[in-house]
This record gives C-alpha cells, sequence and structure tokens, in this order.
C-alpha cells in the first residue's frame, strides 16, 4: 500500500490546514489543533476519547466494592465498640449494682 507523504496531506477536520501527524489508531492525517499527546504518542480527540472510556469502564467494574466494604468496616468497628462497652460493664463488681458498694467496713465501725 502506498501512502502519500505527510507534506502533502491535508487535516480530516480542517481542509484547508496542513496535517503535521497521524493518528496511530484510526490512521486519518490531523493539524496541530486537532492531535494531543497521550502515552508519549500523537493521537486525534476521537480516539483519546474511546481509550479513556475503555478505560473508565474497566474502572467502574468494581465500583460497587467500595461501599461494601466501608460498610464491612463500618459494622466491624461498631461491633468493637459495643464489645469493649460490654466488657466495661462486665468488669465492674456485682456489689455496684447491688448498692452494697457504698456500706464499706469503716462505715459499720462506727
Amino acid at each position: 500500500m502506498n501512502t502519500p507523504a505527510l507534506a502533502s496531506q491535508r487535516c480530516f477536520h480542517h481542509s484547508r490546514r496542513e496535517a503535521v501527524a497521524r493518528c496511530p489508531e484510526c490512521r486519518s492525517f490531523y493539524c496541530r489543533e486537532c492531535i494531543t499527546e497521550h502515552d508519549d504518542r500523537v493521537i486525534c480527540a476521537n480516539c483519546l476519547r474511546k481509550i479513556t472510556v475503555r478505560a473508565e469502564a474497566g474502572r467502574k467494574s468494581f465500583a460497587w466494592l467500595r461501599p461494601v466494604l466501608q460498610c464491612a468496616a463500618g459494622l466491624v468497628v461498631l461491633w468493637m465498640v459495643f464489645y469493649f462497652f460490654g466488657t466495661a460493664l462486665l468488669s465492674i463488681p456485682s456489689s455496684f449494682h447491688e448498692g452494697t458498694v457504698w456500706a464499706d467496713q469503716w462505715w459499720k465501725d462506727r
């Protein structure tokens, strides 16, 4: 296949402008205004959009995992709070609950 020289090509979008690069994805020629650099290569805006949509779709597949992990972490923290609160309540002597903790031996001796 014989490809014409870059100097004789015109921009795909702007027919009056000279092409300065060829998009490696769609193989069309573009002027400086229509191309951008991405991952150390020049690429047109349409192809860049397609690449970023594919990349975002890959990231969105695990988007449900973050709220699930946050809920699980919240439940673990809540369980720990109630566990340690219950442990603290169990460590209180039963005489405190009966009201006899205040009746010490020195009070009876008087």
